[in-house]
């Protein structure tokens, strides 16, 4: 008799359950790594603020950080960076954001860059931000006709962003200027 592999399919209601950083990737339970690093959170931190001052005029989207996306009954991300253009039904998310941004880390690149880039073109994320600090570059990403189609890398340039009938510019020379980044 052959050996069946038994993997468990995980739902929401589970995941909110669990202790401890985890996401949920179509009922698969995935670790997140341990807190990001300096690094990671200045990167972070300066994508929010210029988001925050560039959403100034748009009065129905922000900018939101380390917030759970709950895709559907089997999958849940906490992305590092999101704007949504929409007002949430309760106070959970459950609708895609028009724009996401995750920072790299050794421990989540490939997470990131294959499996999350899958996920939220699925899902029908509009834009996808992948920011390398290493390379200080960012990889920045249009969802077309339902594939994400890169727009390009981004060091020291500026690109605008159409979110849902409200155009921001965004300074990607600013995530690597002042303190070490």
């Amino acid at each position: 008799m052959p050996a069946q592999s038994l993997i468990e399919h995980y739902s929401v209601e589970d995941y909110r359950r669990w202790e401890g950083d985890w996401e949920l990737i179509h009922g698969m339970p995935l670790a997140m790594s341990p807190s990001p690093v300096i690094q990671h959170q200045r990167i972070a931190k300066r994508i929010v603020l210029q988001l925050d001052e560039a959403l100034g005029d748009c009065p129905n989207c922000e900018a939101l950080y380390e917030i759970d996306v709950e895709f559907s009954q089997d999958t849940v991300v906490r992305p590092d960076v999101i704007v949504i253009c929409f007002e949430p039904v309760g106070d959970r998310l459950t609708r895609a954001p028009d724009l996401i941004f995750e920072v790299l880390s050794p421990a989540t690149a490939r997470r990131d860059e294959y499996t999350k880039f899958q996920l939220y073109g699925e899902e029908g994320v509009r834009w996808y931000v992948v920011v390398d600090p290493a390379a200080s570059r960012a990889k920045v990403y249009r969802l077309i006709d339902g594939q994400y189609r890169k727009v390009g890398d981004f060091y020291d340039e500026s690109l605008s962003f159409d979110l849902s009938g409200c155009k921001i510019e965004f300074d990607f020379r600013r995530l690597w200027q002042g303190r070490r980044a």
